[in-house]
Parts: structure tokens; sequence; C-alpha cells
């Protein structure tokens, strides 16, 4: 197993409510996107942030580290994805809007409104990062052509009979996951549906990079790797104290697919060994350590989730995005 990165090397700071997205950038991965229930997004280079866990005198409108602000949502941010091209980058919330950003100017490029309720997810697809496929609280999932004109999706798909948590692009398939316990997987070329049944609300999806396989993150405190062309389960990820009963989590692999992480309810974040299944780590997101043993259980509340993960995919790095509005990133011991 190689090894693990496990100390906190940065501490991103300056939100003011729970942080509900974090995404890196594109390659060389440089910097840190991340959006928050106070409706702002905020640009990182966490190499100039602090690592201690007290942060140095600064104005709290520009921390250590930050390099832009996005300012544009009337609600919560939930999502945030990045394309390719490293200039662009899509964000959604509670306000039914999927926003598509400029990221050196920092203002909004498109706005596509017409979900009926929070838009949990944005992703880009399609050649060139051309379309954005977004889900909704109105379990719906929606197609938007970037490139258009026109403000009206260019396909959608309402099978869901309840809020679509989560959604991912391959190659020319779309996959979503919904509270209805569901994975659904859309083949474009063919218009076939293939329908997998988790059993427990869905809060997340993460696809390997073969595409073989899809993560699947559900409210019964287990995380589930699936293979894609049969639905099989090939292996569940859980541990006595690993808590995902209440709150949308995500969970992400890293390692090159070697690891599978994922934040909870209480304020952990569990790293388990992809193939066999066992608890790797343990880790306290706002008292930014490990945790060697058995975990005091506390109280869960608001500030205490770890609702995002990203994992840095050139560089033993990963980020935690926590209640406390905090982001955490953690790499290698020097």
């Amino acid at each position: 197993m190689p090894p693990f990165p496990a100390k906190p090397i940065a501490k991103l700071t300056g939100h003011t409510g729970p942080v509900h997205a974090v995404a890196y950038s594109a390659s060389p991965h440089s910097y840190i996107l991340t959006g928050a229930a106070d409706r702002a997004i905020r640009l990182y280079n966490p190499s100039k942030a602090p690592s201690s866990s007290v942060a140095p005198a600064s104005s709290a409108a520009y921390p250590p580290g930050l390099v832009n602000k996005y300012n544009a949502h009337g609600y919560e941010v939930l999502s945030i994805d990045v394309n390719q091209a490293n200039d662009r980058f899509v964000s959604t919330g509670g306000d039914k809007t999927v926003f598509l950003w400029d990221v050196q100017t920092a203002q909004t490029v498109r706005r596509f409104t017409g979900h009926g309720g929070r838009v949990n997810r944005g992703v880009f697809g399609g050649e060139g990062d051309s379309v954005i496929v977004s889900a909704s609280f109105d379990g719906t999932v929606r197609i938007w052509d970037v490139r258009s004109t026109s403000y009206k999706p260019i396909m959608m798909f309402s099978d869901a009979k309840d809020s679509v948590t989560d959604v991912l692009v391959f190659d020319g398939e779309i996959v979503s996951g919904s509270v209805d316990g569901r994975v659904r997987s859309y083949d474009l070329r063919t218009g076939y549906c293939q329908v997998d049944v988790i059993g427990y609300p869905v809060t997340s999806l993460a696809m390997s990079k073969k595409g073989t396989e899809v993560l699947v993150s559900s409210l019964d405190s287990t995380v589930r790797l699936m293979d894609r062309t049969n639905g099989q389960l090939l292996k569940a990820y859980r541990d006595e104290a690993f808590v995902n009963t209440d709150l949308r989590v995500r969970s992400t692999l890293g390692l090159n697919d070697s690891v599978v992480i994922s934040g909870s309810d209480d304020g952990m974040v569990f790293a388990w060994d992809l193939l066999g299944g066992t608890t790797l780590h343990k880790f306290r997101h706002s008292q930014m350590r490990e945790v060697k043993g058995k975990v005091e259980k506390k109280e869960k509340g608001k500030k205490d989730i770890v609702s995002a993960v990203a994992f840095c995919p050139s560089r033993r790095e990963w980020a935690s995005a926590g209640g406390d509005g905090n982001v955490i990133v953690w790499g290698m011991d020097n």
C-alpha cells in the first residue's frame, strides 16, 4: 500500500458557513475552489496558506492563500466543477440556478435556469466540455449546451422519484444518484437507462478511472463500490465509528484508485483500502489530526459535518471541507 497523506499542510479559512463543495483546479492542480453556505465561492492557492491550526492575523476579507472571490449565488453553494482548460468552472446551489464562471474575471458567463428546486450538482461533459449536466432536488437531470444561445436544456431526464443528489459523465453516459435509493445510467447513444437499486438514499457518486466501477455513498453509513456492467456490489466500506445517516456527504477515490475516502455527519474523515475494504485512517477534521484507536463519540451538529472531500489527481494530497467553514489540505510529512 502506498504511503497515505496524513499531515495537515494548509488551512483555508474565510467562509462564514459550512463548506459544501471543494474542487481542485485542472492540471497542474495548483488551486482549490470552495463553495459554502455563505453563498460565496473562493479560489485558494494552498501553498500560500498557513499550515498551523491558528492562522496568522490578517484581513478577514483576504485570508492567506486566497486568490479570488466569486459572488453571484443568492443561496448556499452546493457544487463546483472545473473544466479541462482551467479557465471556467460551473457552480450550483440553493437558488435553482446553474452558473458558468470565467475564472480570471470572476464574472458569470452564463446562467441556466429552469430547475424547480435547489441544484445539488453540476458537471462538465461532452467534447471540449461543451455541455453542463445538472442534478436537482426537483428530481430531474438536465443537459445544457454551453455554446448555444438558448437558455433551455437540450435534454432532460425525470425518472427519479425524489431529489437527484449527484451526477457524473463518463464517455457517452450520464450516471445519476437519487434519494429514491437508485443509481441510473443513461446511455446517450442508445437511449437505454440502466437502474441499480442501492436501497438507501444516495448522496454521492464517483467514477473509477477505467469507468468500470462507480463509488456510491448512501445514508446507511456505507460506501459501496459497484460494477457498472452488471450492478453487482464489489465491496462495501464501513466502520463502527463512521456515521452518515442524515446529511449529504461526498466520497471519492484517490491514490490512483487504491483508496476510498469519505466525510461523515460528525466531523470525521475515513480512508479505506479499495480492494481489502479495511479502514486505513481516521481523521478529525476540526482538530486537524489523525485519530488512532477508538473514536470518541460526540453529538452531531451542522458544524461537525465533513460534507465534501477531494483528492488531488497528481500529488499525494487531498482536502476536506467542514461545517466549521474551513478546508483542510492534507499532504505527506516531508
